[in-house]
């Protein structure tokens, strides 16, 4: 049976005070099983990215709890919270956020030398493959276009298996072909190594690769849809989406 590997109950984040407080989170609770890649969608400041960075503790929420494998993460240690945010967390940035003077190799294995995890160069290369970007790995981010640059931080970021990757818009500054290269590895990724995936986005495109979709409006969950697997392909699994993005007032260009 599939286990939880996140649980997130009556999530809160408030912001001001009283007549100015503005809720970004009002009450938040859903869980994420082993190896399910979910989609969080919602109009601008709907708290989507607040979530993220309460997850990952950017943030820190006004009330409820985060458990990861049932601990609850606001009672970690130190090192607890250091091994949580550099191993069991991965984070993947919209703008990259590699390091220029590194080759991509380099910037992949950063994470192993920060938190003393030993040679990766077998996790570097099993990585480097299922992303496609063997080829590229002694190059500069200079040299790089922004569709390898992001299959190399989503290599980063998981290069210590952590418990759960989190996307916050990952597709945003690509173009639309590489837009669909970096779903389909994080697809791949989602199915041939089991990696657990939340992932925000506004584009029902991006979302349709997922899953499963939470939307967001006002700091609550108002509605989800789970892929019907195996039967629904995914142009079938857009246009729901795109039925209840209609609710929210928002829409998408064609699927990818």
């Amino acid at each position: 049976m599939t286990g939880k590997k996140l649980e997130i109950e009556s999530l809160t984040k408030y912001y001001g005070k009283k007549e100015n407080i503005t809720k970004a989170l009002n009450g938040i609770s859903f869980q994420v099983v082993d190896s399910e890649f979910i989609g969080i969608m919602g109009s601008s400041g709907s708290g989507k990215t607040t979530l993220l960075n309460c997850i990952s503790t950017a943030s820190n929420p006004t009330g409820g709890r985060i458990l990861l494998k049932g601990q609850d993460i606001s009672k970690f240690t130190r090192k607890e919270l250091e091994n949580y945010r550099g191993r069991q967390m991965g984070y993947l940035f919209q703008n990259f956020e590699l390091i220029d003077n590194m080759t991509a190799a380099e910037n992949i294995l950063l994470p192993a030398a920060i938190h003393n995890a030993g040679r990766m160069k077998h996790r570097l290369k099993e990585l480097a493959v299922c992303l496609d970007i063997e080829d590229i790995l002694g190059k500069f981010p200079s040299e790089l276009s922004g569709g390898q640059k992001q299959r190399a931080a989503a290599a980063r970021a998981l290069l210590l298996n952590p418990e759960i990757l989190l996307a916050d818009e990952p597709t945003g500054a690509l173009d639309s072909k590489n837009a669909r290269l970096l779903m389909q590895k994080l697809s791949d990724l989602n199915r041939e190594q089991k990696a657990t995936i939340l992932m925000v986005t506004h584009d029902a495109n991006v979302a349709s690769y997922c899953s499963r979709i939470l939307f967001i409006q006002d700091g609550v969950i108002f509605h989800q849809l789970r892929k019907r697997v195996p039967a629904e392909s995914r142009q079938e699994f857009y246009d729901r989406i795109i039925a209840v993005m209609a609710q929210l007032g928002g829409g998408s260009a064609n699927v990818l």
